[in-house]
């Protein structure tokens, strides 16, 4: 079953029709069917995408009653042979425009149900992408999707690594690199552009630089190993494919590295 999610449902509300006269809409004008929809798709969107505020959510809460009540006489209606009663509302007490009200200032994605909260990251655009995308993670793990959640986790990584050390001195990012070479860690000098590296040289760097533990940048290795999956000539050189564990190595990789970010 596909994931619903606010906007989907304020979309097919407004290509349902609902002619507005002098300030009137009547609801007879749209066909149970569409009433019926809309109750369906509403009550498949996640608890946690629900974000209103007390007032808001009571008038959601009556508006989808309503709706239904509406159906009821219908129904009734129809087998006692009559027509359907018009419902006639001003257009803002409509209950599809209530509901259509209410989810338009909902959300999309929800963050992560766990403790990272990514406090440690003042960019409060960057720390709501990060908390989505680990939320994304987790439904991913839930729904059994291995190669997004690897994958989604993989970048994580490297977004909060490369995060942390620009909030590091230029030359002692370049310094630590050169050591990294002189040890053959690296083969070449890494470019002095921090987002022209990849996975390998912001875990290294990170590790030798002390930002992250000695544990974590094992298990950071295991996630850039399993994420590189990606490549088809290297899975299929590896024989190796996207699992639960592989999944979960790359998460705890993640969890590892938010564990040593956070004060």
């Amino acid at each position: 079953m596909p994931r619903i999610v606010p906007s989907q449902v304020v979309t097919f509300i407004g290509s349902l029709p609902q002619p507005v006269l002098d300030g009137i809409v009547k609801l007879s004008d749209v066909e149970p069917f569409g009433l019926s929809a809309t109750l369906d798709l509403v009550n498949q969107i996640p608890d946690e995408l629900l974000t209103m505020d007390g007032a808001t959510y009571s008038s959601f809460v009556q508006a989808k009653a309503h709706i239904r009540d509406i159906l009821a006489r219908w129904r009734s209606e129809q087998t006692a042979g009559h027509q359907r009663y018009s419902f006639k509302f001003l257009e803002h007490q409509s209950p599809l425009f209530i509901i259509r009200g209410a989810l338009s200032k909902c959300p999309d994605e929800s963050p992560a149900p766990s403790s990272s909260d990514f406090i440690f990251i003042p960019d409060p655009d960057l720390r709501t992408n990060l908390r989505n995308d680990m939320g994304s993670i987790n439904r991913a793990l839930s729904n059994g999707e291995w190669k997004a959640s690897t994958v989604l986790a993989g970048s994580v990584i490297e977004a909060l690594l490369l995060w942390v050390l620009r909030q590091h001195k230029p030359i002692d990012v370049a310094l630590a690199a050169t050591k990294l070479v002189t040890a053959k860690i690296f083969k070449t000098q890494p470019s002095s552009d921090l987002e022209q590296w990849v996975l390998h040289e912001y875990t290294e760097v990170s590790a030798s630089l002390g930002i992250i533990k000695p544990d974590t940048a094992n298990q950071v290795r295991l996630a850039r190993g399993f994420r590189n999956l990606i490549h088809p000539g290297r899975a299929q050189r590896l024989g190796q494919t996207y699992d639960r564990a592989t999944a979960l190595s790359a998460v705890a990789g993640a969890e590892h590295v938010i564990r040593d970010l956070t004060p």
